[in-house]
């Protein structure tokens, strides 16, 4: 295994408020704007554009559907009750407390933890009896995958590294994310994640990739699945919501960019989430509750490009509602009244 340092991006949200008056825009704007009002009208007549465009790709499909609301300015992640551990495939398993989850990758050598939950608690009360209920032994965790540094994210990490001596992963940038925050529960500094890096354990090779944009280090994994005699690769994309000024989105842009090339080239045809944004739960109960039929987590690969494709055009009219902001606060230097941003 290899390990060295990578990027930059972080987390953020525009209110509903917000989110209304840039729709307005159009409407408002009195007539002879000039300079940075024109530009505000104009930024936030683009902003729609990418949103209509988002809502046509999504159409009637819920999971693309669930992904414009997670993405759309002012949305409240949903916090629903916790459901059962679930395998989504043979050699992956869902280890959720509702509004955040963890995914657990079973190899013949032992287990890779995709995050670890929000703290030592929930790794105990509910990974450790998670993973036994599904017939696999937490004794045999080997590394946990830190998605990107926040806590509900890396809450659990160092109790499975003291309890079972897993190796505690994250990106360079995300390492020093949490050196500089000091949150409770943080991991003890361990194992770099490099851009591209390759993570085997008993024959499962997990690519892992930098998609800075939620944090500054942000890591996205593609993961061999397995379904009986059915063979699947799946991707997480390891942090949905995104920060808010025009160069925090556009590094964002730019991982989107880069990972959607990479699923292409990995044949990606399953998509899953550690956030609820995505219709995962909803996907879950129906995994359960309808054994032997098709998995709902097999999107197949034009349905995976669509989601990307979605999350790009969202992400535009998000950069086009910051550069509206951005032109609307240079507006004051010529007399305008404009309200900032949240």
């Amino acid at each position: 295994m290899t390990s060295s340092p990578r990027h930059e991006g972080m987390t953020g949200c525009l209110t509903r408020r917000r989110f209304g008056q840039l729709a307005a825009l159009g409407l408002v704007a009195g007539v002879g704007s000039v300079g940075p009002i024109s530009s505000a009208v104009a930024a936030g007549a683009d902003a729609r554009v990418h949103y209509d465009r988002a809502r046509r790709l999504a159409g009637s499909d819920p999971v693309l559907r669930a992904l414009v609301a997670a993405l759309t300015p002012g949305f409240d992640f949903p916090r629903p009750p916790a459901p059962a551990p679930i395998k989504l495939f043979d050699n992956l398993a869902m280890l959720s407390v509702g509004w955040v989850s963890a995914m657990a990758v079973l190899t013949d050598d032992g287990i890779v933890m995709i995050d670890a939950l929000t703290s030592p608690a929930e790794a105990e009360s509910v990974l450790v009896p998670g993973l036994r209920e599904l017939g696999a032994d937490p004794e045999t965790i080997r590394y946990v995958v830190v998605t990107h540094g926040h806590g509900d994210h890396f809450g659990g990490a160092q109790y499975l590294a003291d309890h079972y001596g897993a190796r505690v992963l994250m990106s360079p940038a995300d390492w020093d994310l949490v050196a500089r925050t000091r949150p409770a529960n943080a991991p003890t500094r361990d194992l770099d994640i490099a851009d591209g890096q390759r993570l085997t354990l008993g024959g499962t090779t997990i690519q892992l990739h930098h998609t800075p944009g939620h944090t500054p280090g942000t890591v996205s994994p593609i993961i061999p699945v397995r379904a009986g005699r059915e063979r699947h690769t799946a991707m997480l994309w390891g942090g949905t919501n995104p920060l808010t000024t025009p160069t925090e989105l556009r590094t964002y842009l730019g991982s989107i960019h880069s990972f959607r090339a990479r699923m292409r080239q990995a044949n990606v045809d399953v998509e899953l989430s550690n956030h609820p944004g995505d219709y995962g739960l909803q996907r879950a109960e129906q995994l359960r509750s309808r054994p032997g039929r098709a998995n709902p987590f097999v999107l197949g690969r034009p349905r995976t490009q669509r989601f990307m494709a979605v999350m790009e055009s969202m992400l535009r009219g998000r950069l086009a509602d910051a550069e509206a902001g951005n032109a609307r606060g240079a507006s004051r230097s010529h007399g305008g009244a404009v309200q900032g941003c949240c």
